[in-house]
């Protein structure tokens, strides 16, 4: 989901694969051709070119290091609806790209207290600030998430290895709220496992890092600004959206559908997203981070150390296994550090991480042993398994494995998968059998993590619901209508506008969190929807009792059987959120 990650696997199409290769040493990088050969040569060029057409990619920007520090820039495709090509300046929303920059903060700040250089005195009784802090001592008082357990005993390794229990709840935190509101809510949202049972992404322990960095460092945002993007001479990189937009070098941003929307982050809301992935950059600015991150920590120019070895170290290694089987011969198991993943790549060790949000695909990459770094931006969404490709065949011209090598992944009859959609069949398709009286179910419902909102019925009437009706009909009118049982809010957050429900069986629907666009975007002013597939469906479960709907059940936001799941129960049991029918 937006700011989420992809792991090295997703995506790789299938065939033969070679045995693990061993790493070439740094040693030999010059005999190999690796210091002074072009990576991105002519004739890659040319083979990403055919990928940028054969996607429907609109733009695409690619920043890389190589060992020795020399730097290739190459830009594809457009930024502008004007049809500007892409250029390397460009910038573009990193999305989870941008954890690292929060983990190495949180290393920095770490170290600022141990060499006794910020002056904001830590809670009493806490003598240190260090990776096995545990949370409720630098936030007392405000650290409660709804296990006992966790709430108590987990560190600030745990959360940001996404390890706290706490599944991500996107849906549950809107364009006003503060990070200090996220925290604070955290106790009324249920928890997936046990504190270190079970990986799980979770954007809002980012949040909470950004936080833990305002509230003893000042500004979280000031922080990274001066202590990395500064001494790097990041000069276009930020956090403010309307700083980016006034600079004339954001680039224009599509769906996967090929619609245009808006930049999706706006000023209002990136102190809550600027941990999470509230970064903008471009591929000049970011090859100047990929150059730190090789030199680890230590400015390749200057010789000044921004991130203390000790916590570079901690937060690119990883602590919690992710994928615990190789997806195919050439790519080892996977693990998570902090803001990043470690894989191998043919005996080649990389560590990566994804972003993605409406409008925006990334991926940084680094290989800490051979001196490769690399950046892929694209102004597209939904589009991991093309940044995963393109970042494969990097790394297979960065050590002249060539594609027609039977041994290399990229030789397969198996095609990038599209993430284009077919014109064909409608896009909802209600259940024929209706058992429930709609109106019945129509009212106000409140969960306290995520808030009360409306469920209007198509025969509703009030001015809301008119409001929130008519915006539907504005966008289902354009596919022609849609037929069967359906339920609609407004649901105002990050990454939604509305909610859709779609009766399936009795009182049970698909939930579908969408933008609406009822007035289209950009030159097109045709009404369309977006929706990030696999992220924002779900299942409501409406609950009667003598009669009366008391209720429903949020389920299958988190993807994966959880405890609650294997224990059973009531609806009100077992689902990932509860929300109580209050009118």
């Amino acid at each position: 989901m937006r700011i989420a990650h992809v792991l090295a696997g997703v995506g790789l199409a299938g065939g033969v694969y070679a045995q693990i290769q061993v790493p070439l040493n740094t040693a030999d990088a010059s005999a190999h051709g690796r210091t002074t050969r072009e990576i991105i040569n002519p004739q890659l060029y040319s083979a990403i070119q055919d990928i940028v057409k054969a996607q429907n990619l609109s733009g695409l920007s690619v920043g890389l290091v190589r060992p020795g520090g020399k730097t290739e820039l190459k830009t594809w495709g457009i930024k502008t609806d004007e049809r500007d090509a892409m250029t390397s300046d460009t910038l573009f929303n990193l999305a989870s790209c941008s954890k690292a920059f929060a983990a190495a903060s949180i290393g920095i700040l770490m170290d600022d207290y141990a060499l006794g250089k910020n002056s904001t005195p830590l809670p009493p009784g806490l003598k240190e600030f260090n990776w096995n802090t545990k949370v409720k001592d630098i936030l007392p008082g405000e650290w409660q998430i709804m296990d006992s357990w966790a709430s108590e005993k987990a560190n600030i390794r745990d959360i940001l290895s996404h390890v706290s229990g706490l599944p991500r709840h996107d849906y549950s935190y809107g364009p006003y709220d503060s990070p200090k509101d996220t925290v604070l809510r955290m106790k009324h949202l249920r928890p997936a496992y046990e504190l270190r049972e079970h990986w799980h992404y979770n954007n809002q322990m980012y949040v909470t890092a950004s936080y833990i960095i305002s509230k003893y460092a000042g500004s979280y945002m000031t922080f990274v600004k001066e202590r990395i993007f500064k001494p790097l001479n990041m000069t276009s990189t930020t956090f403010s959206p309307k700083e980016a937009i006034a600079s004339g070098k954001v680039t224009a941003t599509w769906t996967h559908k090929g619609r245009r929307i808006p930049f999706w982050f706006t000023e209002d809301v990136i102190e809550l997203q600027a941990g999470a992935g509230g970064v903008t950059s471009s591929a000049e600015d970011m090859v100047k981070w990929l150059g730190l991150l090789l030199n680890k920590g230590v400015h390749p120019k200057t010789n000044e150390t921004i991130i203390s070895f000790s916590a570079f170290n901690e937060i690119t290694t990883a602590h919690i296994v992710t994928d615990g089987k190789a997806p195919n011969p050439n790519l080892s198991v996977a693990g998570y550090g902090m803001g990043w993943w470690r894989q191998s790549y043919r005996g080649h060790e990389f560590v990566y991480h994804s972003g993605a949000i409406p409008g925006f695909s990334t991926r940084t990459v680094f290989l800490p042993s051979d001196g490769l770094g690399m950046v892929i931006l694209l102004n597209v969404d939904e589009k991991a398994s093309v940044h995963t490709e393109l970042s494969f065949k990097l790394m297979d011209s960065f050590f002249s494995i060539s594609e027609v090598d039977p041994y290399s992944y990229l030789n397969s009859d198996a095609q990038v998968n599209s993430d284009e959609p077919t014109a064909s069949s409608p896009p909802y398709e209600s259940s024929t059998e209706q058992s429930t009286d709609l109106s019945s179910l129509s009212g106000t419902y409140s969960n306290p993590g995520y808030g009360a909102f409306t469920v209007c019925d198509p025969s509703s009437t009030s001015l809301y619901c008119s409001e929130v009706l008519a915006d539907f009909a504005a966008v289902d009118s354009v596919i022609g209508g849609v037929s069967g049982a359906y339920l609609y809010a407004a649901w105002p957050r990050i990454w939604s506008t509305h909610l859709r429900f779609i009766h399936r069986r009795d009182n049970e629907f698909e939930l579908i969190f969408t933008a609406l666009f009822p007035k289209g975007y950009g030159p097109d002013l045709t009404p369309f929807e977006t929706t990030e597939t696999g992220e924002g469906q779900g299942r409501a479960e409406f609950v009667v009792e003598n009669g009366k709907v008391i209720g429903f059940g949020l389920f299958g936001l988190i993807g994966e059987e959880t405890e609650r799941d294997r224990l059973g129960g009531s609806v009100q049991q077992r689902a990932e959120a509860w929300f109580t029918r209050v009118m």
